[in-house]
C-alpha cells in the first residue's frame, strides 16, 4: 500500500475518532452492531470504511451531517488507490468504459507489461480467457462478454489518427499460459501485424536484455498527466509530478532495452513456432 494511501486512512481514521468523542469505542460498536476491533481498526487507519460504513458512523455519533464530508474524504483516498474488490462490485465492463475515457483524452499514450498481452492488443479470444482468470481470482460479476465488448471497442484508437501508443512487452509474456494455445497462436498472429500500424510503436524485451530496473508491475502512462498502475489488489492513480517522472523514467529505460520492428517480428515468429498448433 503506497504511503500516501495510507496516510490519507489515517487521517480519515483520526476524524472519525473525532466524531466519537463523548462516546466510547465499546458503546459505538454496539449502536452499531459491529465487533469493538472494527471501530478500532477504522479509527486507526488499518481498515478502510465503506460509504455504508462512514453513513452509519455518522448516524450513531449523532451527526448525520458529518456523512457527506467523511464520504468525500473516502472518494480522495480511492481517487489513488482503487481496489478491485471495490471496483469489480458491478464487474468489469465498468472498469473498461472508465479506462475508456483516459484514453480518449489523451495523445500520447505508454504503456509497459511484463505478464501478458496488453489489453489494447488482445484478440477477443484471448480478453475473454483474461477476464475469466481475473472474474475467478476476484469473485466478481459474471459479465464476461460485456467486458470483451467493451475492450474490443477501445481497440478502434488504434486505427484513428492523432494519438500514438508506445507499447512495450517483456519476451515472456508472448508465452504466458492464460488460454489455450490456439487461442494465443492467433494472438501472437495479431501483435505481429500490428507491428506495421502507424499509430503503434511496439517494442518487445528479450529476457537475456540489460534493464535498469527489474521488469514489474504493469502500468500506463497518459500524456503527461496521468499514471495507472496495477497490483494484484488494486489500481493505483497517480497524476502528482514526483510520481509521474518516476514512472516515465522506468518506461524510459525498459523501452530503451526494447527490440522494435523486423527484430521483434523474429521474437513474435520465434514465440509463435513454440507452439504446437
Amino acid at each position: 500500500m503506497s504511503t500516501d494511501h495510507q496516510r490519507a486512512r489515517e487521517a480519515l481514521g483520526a476524524r472519525l475518532r473525532e466524531l466519537r468523542a463523548g462516546v466510547s469505542g465499546r458503546e459505538l460498536a454496539a449502536r452499531l452492531g459491529w465487533t469493538q476491533s472494527k471501530v478500532s481498526k477504522l479509527e486507526t487507519g488499518r481498515q478502510t470504511a465503506t460509504p455504508a460504513d462512514l453513513a452509519a458512523w455518522a448516524e450513531a455519533t449523532g451527526q448525520p451531517a458529518a456523512a457527506a464530508e467523511l464520504r468525500s474524504r473516502l472518494d480522495g483516498l480511492e481517487s489513488h488507490t482503487r481496489s478491485w474488490r471495490r471496483q469489480l462490485r458491478a464487474g468489469h465492463r465498468p472498469v473498461q468504459d472508465t479506462l475508456l475515457v483516459e484514453y480518449e483524452r489523451s495523445t500520447t499514450l505508454r504503456a509497459w507489461q511484463g505478464s501478458m498481452v496488453v489489453g489494447l492488443l488482445q484478440t477477443p479470444d484471448y480478453a475473454r480467457a483474461v477476464f475469466h482468470r481475473y472474474q475467478d481470482l476476484h469473485q466478481s460479476v459474471r459479465d464476461v462478454d460485456d467486458a470483451v465488448r467493451a475492450r474490443v471497442r477501445r481497440q478502434e484508437l488504434l486505427y484513428q489518427p492523432g494519438r500514438v501508443f508506445h507499447i512495450v512487452m517483456w519476451e515472456p509474456a508472448l508465452y504466458a499460459g492464460v488460454c489455450a494455445p490456439h487461442v494465443l497462436a492467433a494472438q501472437l498472429d495479431r501483435l505481429g501485424g500490428v507491428v506495421g500500424l502507424d499509430t503503434v510503436r511496439l517494442g518487445i524485451v528479450p529476457p537475456g536484455a540489460q534493464v535498469p530496473v527489474p521488469p514489474a508491475n504493469s502500468f500506463w502512462l497518459y500524456d503527461e498527466r496521468l499514471a495507472i498502475a496495477e497490483d494484484w489488489h488494486a489500481e493505483l492513480w497517480l497524476d502528482d509530478l514526483e510520481s509521474l517522472a518516476l514512472y516515465r523514467r522506468v518506461w524510459d529505460g525498459l523501452a530503451s532495452a526494447a527490440l522494435y520492428g523486423a527484430a521483434a517480428h523474429r521474437l513474435l515468429a520465434r514465440a509463435r513456432a513454440s507452439l504446437a498448433v
